[in-house]
């Protein structure tokens, strides 16, 4: 015998489902923050086994290279005749005290230039990239997030690790050989290093947002950084070389890396604007790309 059950109060109207989804997507999109999004950036950066990895291998090169250089030519170095104590600072090697302290900036460019391009293509060939754009759907701010922390991070590093180099190396050269940061021109070179290594960064970052890929972008660096201003002026002709050659973004950082840049590059101040259009151009077509590309 069927049994008919009578409720004493009415049932209450639920809202509807899909109003309920909106409001969770609108307090969702409301929580995503500049500052969350650069946390979350921050965590990411620094939980990576390759990031502790790159910065140490970094490190050791920059100041153990120095340091090996300094030994090796010591008692046969020799000052430009130029302004200051050496030339040919951010990894340029030649015998004069400041270059040779700073010799590790060269391999050391491609190494932070790695970091920069792991930083983002790591998240591509796991596929998190699609949950942080899911969390974060402007997306715009994760790119400008991850510009902030490597670049951070970079010059933090980059800046004791030139100085130690510098003063390891010095020190290695022993009186007579070696130069101060009171000498003119050898505190650009110095300080000068630490920023075209975090500008290299930001570039290994940006090619790593254009391309998507870890080796291709890690290519396109090392051939733009060491290759391109070697092959250049050897398959071009000269006019055009003299003209080409001191924009790449090595050249132009070398203008500002070194005390006595080398003839024909670009002003020091020059030199620094020419990087900092490498980086807005590629930063910017990145960003342009990443607003019209599927993750």
């Amino acid at each position: 015998m069927a049994t008919t059950v009578v409720l004493d109060r009415p049932v209450p109207n639920r809202p509807a489902r899909t109003g309920g989804l909106r409001d969770a997507r609108d307090v969702t999109r409301l929580r995503v923050t500049a500052w969350r999004v650069i946390a979350s950036e921050w965590v990411k950066f620094r939980s990576l086994r390759s990031t502790v990895v790159t910065i140490a291998i970094a490190l050791v090169v920059i100041i153990g290279f120095g340091a090996l250089a300094a030994g090796v030519v010591s008692g046969d170095v020799t000052r430009p005749t130029g302004p200051g104590g050496g030339g040919g600072g951010g990894g340029a090697f030649a015998t004069n005290p400041t270059a040779v302290s700073l010799a590790g900036m060269t391999l050391a460019q491609i190494i932070v230039g790695i970091l920069g391009v792991l930083a983002i293509t790591g998240e591509y060939s796991s596929g998190m990239i699609r949950a942080t754009l899911a969390a974060v759907p402007r997306r715009l701010p994760v790119l400008w997030a991850k510009v902030l922390v490597i670049g951070v991070s970079t010059f933090v590093i980059a800046v004791p690790a030139s100085f130690g180099a510098f003063t390891l190396g010095q020190a290695i050269l022993g009186t007579g050989h070696n130069t101060t940061l009171s000498d003119p021109g050898v505190l650009r070179a110095v300080l000068g290093s630490a920023v075209y290594l975090t500008a290299i960064a930001l570039l290994g970052l940006g090619l790593g947002a254009l391309l998507r890929h870890t080796a291709g972008a890690i290519g396109a660096l090392f051939g733009l950084l060491l290759v391109a201003p070697g092959l250049l002026p050897l398959v071009l002709p000269k006019s055009w070389g003299d003209s080409i050659v001191p924009y790449l973004p090595s050249n132009a950082g070398e203008s500002f890396s070194s005390v006595v840049p080398k003839a024909g590059m670009l002003s020091a101040g020059g030199g620094a604007l020419v990087l900092v259009a490498w980086l807005v151009v590629l930063l910017g077509v990145s960003a342009w790309l990443l607003r019209r590309r599927d993750a």
